[in-house]
């Protein structure tokens, strides 16, 4: 059974790393909305009906903070993986699972099935911590 339980950390531990690195490029599709920013605010699209440069501004701010949050997720997500490969930090990686869940469809699989198998006696003991 533990043969079993130590296939499935390191299975698990190969789809955290692959979600994460999926996470990192979707948190690069508000690039665009920041570059949108930046043109408003520095007056590219200047005209007759030109937006003020607050609209450019909060563009900016909400993309980098948007952006900043989905790589800060990702690299949390790719520890996760390099630390269940290792059997180190259960309660991060719970905790992570957990997060992983807000990220619809495949994050939420993923975090349900890292929280099951988490959750049973025999995977508990594989962690050194």
């Amino acid at each position: 059974m533990e043969n079993q339980d130590e296939k499935n950390l390191d299975l698990l531990a190969t789809l955290q790393t692959i979600l994460g690195i999926l996470t990192a490029l979707m948190a690069c599709i508000p690039l665009v909305y920041l570059g949108v920013g930046i043109a408003i605010f520095v007056g590219a699209a200047s005209g007759s009906e030109a937006a003020p440069r607050v609209v450019g501004l909060v563009f900016i701010i909400l993309s980098l903070l948007i952006i900043l949050a989905g790589w800060v997720l990702a690299v949390m997500i790719i520890i996760t993986g390099r630390k269940m490969r290792k059997r180190e930090s259960f309660n991060f990686c719970m905790i992570v699972a957990f997060l992983e869940c807000l990220i619809m469809p495949l994050g939420t699989v993923l975090g349900i099935f890292t929280i099951l198998n988490l959750n049973k006696d025999s995977t508990k003991e594989l962690f050194t911590n």
